[in-house]
């Protein structure tokens, strides 16, 4: 996305329908009206590993969000306790079990989505997690579908429903899906596999002004909710970057619900 920027920060806004993530934050480009170079200095590999896994939290929070609803479903499958497949044969037995499960969708007329994660225990016992999207029709129980086909096609092991919930249980689900591999887990693995038909979006841009994120003194200013919205106090993070020295704020807005 291009845009030109006068004043050298921005406020980039994600909609989520109900919720708004808001990142503003120094562009990283100078030569804007009213902006000197800040002295930087280099990060350290423990710094960038850091942001690293904030950035990958946050981009797979957001394709929940995009993408599935409360009371979708995250499933566990596990295998038996003597069986010790290698993570390619997970991987295999993964890939296989959504390209069958996606032609039982369509045969119902939906269409899966999923986001899925290999996992080794800490006493080797093998297990796949997964996020799907739940789905209904008029003729069957919904439940009944589900659960009973992925019970079905799994095939090694038992299957384990549980329900999402929105916000707090999205960002747990981020943080779980991305978390760094276990001392004990392959470096080859990926951390997550996302289906390639999710939603994703840029984000809106907009100038504002370094004087909206700290006063006079440099102390940073804490966000204030538009009408029809509160701040979620534990999305807020603000501050000065300590490597550019640049002011950043980061919160999300929740849409206040009407009540019937």
């Amino acid at each position: 996305m291009r845009y030109k920027v006068l004043c050298g920060y921005i406020r980039q806004r994600w909609d989520c329908g109900d919720t708004v993530e808001i990142e503003e934050k120094h562009t990283g480009k100078y030569g804007a009206r009213g902006q000197t170079r800040e002295k930087k200095r280099k990060a350290t590999p423990e710094e960038i590993k850091k942001h690293n896994q904030w950035k990958r939290e946050r981009d797979v929070r957001r394709l929940i969000k995009w993408n599935f609803r409360e009371r979708d479903y995250w499933i566990t499958l596990t295998y038996p306790k003597d069986y010790r497949p290698t993570w390619e044969e997970m991987k295999d037995h993964a890939g296989k079990l959504v390209r069958k499960m996606r032609e039982k969708y369509k045969k119902q007329g939906w269409t899966l989505k999923y986001i899925y994660r290999l996992a080794i225990g800490s006493r080797g016992g093998r297990h796949i997690h997964i996020l799907i999207n739940r789905e209904s029709n008029e003729k069957t129980a919904t439940d009944l579908i589900i659960t009973d086909l992925w019970e079905q096609q799994w095939g090694h092991g038992h299957v384990n429903f549980r329900t999402t919930y929105s916000e707090g249980g999205y960002k747990q689900l981020a943080e779980y899906l991305t978390k760094p591999l276990e001392e004990w887990e392959p470096d080859e693995v990926k951390r997550y596999h996302p289906s390639r038909n999710l939603i994703r979006k840029d984000p809106e841009v907009d100038e504002i002004k370094r004087r909206s994120l700290v006063d006079r003194d440099g102390t940073p200013r804490m966000p204030k909710a538009p009408k029809g919205y509160y701040v979620d106090p534990e999305s807020i993070e603000v501050g000065i970057n300590p490597i550019t020295h640049y002011a950043y704020r980061h919160y999300t807005l929740i849409k206040i619900k009407k009540r019937e």
